[in-house]
């Protein structure tokens, strides 16, 4: 009789228990390098001695003689943080220059700055950035964001990136956990020639030497958020250095959401202010049909910004920033609006006379309401590093959108009588000579050339089908009813038209010809 062996094929039991025992090759990998790194000097000589003192924080010091563009920064830093296979942090760019006997090739590395005055922080509409008191580290909370994108659009650098799939921003944090426990972050451990170290920076002294051009040449404008980031160098870089990708020239993202928004939510106001006359003129349905279509448009506007979001869910959080953030400023300024434009077109409806004086009184502070809406609007933009967003000439084209609504609507009520139609032609020709002027503007700034190349270049077609549109249904079209002694529906309803459908394609091209300033790149394939 044979004695019954062991059972070739293990339990299930006791596989668990043999996994147990043994370690992940990650674990493996965690234990040697820290047997490693207590002994070794490598990585302590790349970390500041001590932790930030009064008036101090960390900052990025790269070596620029030291930087070879391996992208082992890139890679470790994608690694360490799990991000998604087009999706980084850290990036690795290139300065050419030099004479045709002496050329220079530079490689440059670069993440989030961690700024002084971080202009992400202080655009963020809901709080979702912190910085640290201690480190000066600049955190990016994920759980509070709900994906504006605004921080993208205020932050010099375009450090910011937008995650689709989780639907907000997220960024570099200098890997704070790792320095916590005394570990370099990971871009600092990887590179092979210590190119990349922590150092600590002096507040005050970066606050009174920034210049312009201090953090590295090619790079924005440093005065604007006190990047304190270093790049040394015993070479020195010559004074032609320009970015790799500089030729390179392509259009920004559309956000057409944010087209819908601004254009209806301007054209609300301007409807509002034709109401408000007609009301004046005692035209009870020509004030009831123009305040509904501002309630209405205004109501789209909202939804379309919404739509915007990356978590729409927790749109409700847009008001946390109210001091510092133009963008919370606007959402809470339109949501005011809203509310009394609603009130304003059921005031209008209600025939009782004692109500008039209440009903001009509020519609005409809907109209103050949308305004302040409106300026709330170009500041979100004007205060970004983008010189094509200037105050000026995007004043020129919030501000001009609800003028010209506002005489069209007038006009077509008949209040104003042909000098409603007259006004809104010169609107419509000053909007072109502006546009116009900025496109054709000589500039030393690179970033607004490299926005009057897009537009005479992969934008061209359509700016001129923007130029032609408003020309002919927003400069002559009004122009010639008003010398008419009747005015023809059909004609007054293609001249609109064309106007709505002009001023959405230069809203387009708002967005799309705003070259967005940015550290040096690769080269052009």
């Amino acid at each position: 009789m044979i004695a019954p062996g062991p059972s070739p094929l293990p339990s299930f039991v006791e596989d668990l228990l043999r996994e147990q025992q043994d370690l992940s090759a990650v674990e493996r990998f965690a234990q040697d390098h820290a047997a490693v790194t207590a002994t070794s000097r490598v990585y302590r000589s790349l970390m500041p001695a001590t932790a930030p003192g009064p008036g101090q924080q960390y900052g990025f010091e790269v070596d620029l003689d030291r930087c070879s563009g391996c992208k082992a920064c890139v890679t470790a830093c994608h690694n360490m943080n799990g991000l998604d296979e087009d999706e980084t942090w850290r990036d690795v760019g290139l300065l050419v220059g030099g004479s045709f006997s002496l050329p220079v090739m530079q490689h440059v590395t670069t993440a989030c700055h961690h700024c002084i005055e971080p202009g992400c922080m202080s655009a963020c509409p809901t709080l979702a950035y912190e910085k640290d008191p201690v480190t000066g580290i600049v955190k990016h909370l994920d759980d509070q964001c709900f994906g504006c994108q605004y921080c993208i659009l205020a932050c010099p650098y375009e450090v910011p990136k937008f995650h689709a799939k989780k639907g907000i921003v997220r960024k570099c944090d200098m890997c704070s956990s790792r320095l916590k426990a005394g570990e370099a972050p990971a871009c600092v451990q990887a590179c092979p020639h210590e190119a990349i170290r922590i150092s600590l920076v002096s507040v005050d002294e970066i606050r009174t030497l920034t210049v312009a051009s201090s953090l590295l040449v090619t790079a924005p404008d440093s005065t604007h958020t006190l990047p304190t980031t270093r790049y040394v160098t015993a070479r020195g870089l010559p004074r032609d250095v320009r970015s790799g990708d500089e030729s390179q020239v392509h259009p920004e993202h559309n956000h057409p959401p944010l087209v819908i928004m601004l254009v209806l939510s301007q054209v609300s106001v301007g409807l509002m202010l034709a109401g408000l006359l007609a009301a004046m003129q005692l035209l009870q349905s020509a004030a009831f049909m123009l305040t509904a279509l501002a309630w209405t448009s205004g109501l789209i506007a909202s939804l379309a910004a919404t739509a915007h979001l990356g978590r729409p869910w927790l749109a409700y959080r847009a008001f946390l920033g109210w001091r510092t953030s133009w963008l919370s400023r606007e959402i809470m300024i339109f949501g005011a609006y809203q509310g009394l434009a609603g009130a304003a077109f059921t005031l209008v409806w209600w025939p009782a006379e004692w109500m008039s004086q209440l009903t001009l009184g509020v519609m005409a502070a809907t109209v103050v309401v949308g305004v302040i809406g409106v300026y709330c609007s170009v500041k979100i933009y004007a205060v970004t590093p983008r010189p094509f967003w200037t105050f000026r000439f995007t004043a020129v084209r919030f501000f001009g959108t609800s003028i010209l609504a506002a005489a069209l609507a007038s006009g077509m009520i008949g209040v104003g009588g042909p000098w409603a139609f007259v006004i809104a032609s010169m609107m419509a020709f000053g909007k072109l000579v502006a546009e116009s002027r900025q496109r054709h503007a000589i500039t030393e700034n690179r970033w607004a050339e490299r926005s009057v190349d897009l537009l005479y270049g992969p934008l061209r077609d359509a700016w001129f089908l923007r130029c032609s549109t408003l020309m002919f249904a927003g400069v002559v079209g009004p122009a010639v009813i008003a010398t008419l002694p009747e005015i023809p529906t059909a004609f007054v309803v293609v001249t609109v038209v064309g106007c709505l459908v002009s001023e959405f394609i230069e809203r387009g091209l708002f967005f799309r010809a705003a070259a967005a300033p940015r550290m040096p790149g690769g080269l052009a394939a």
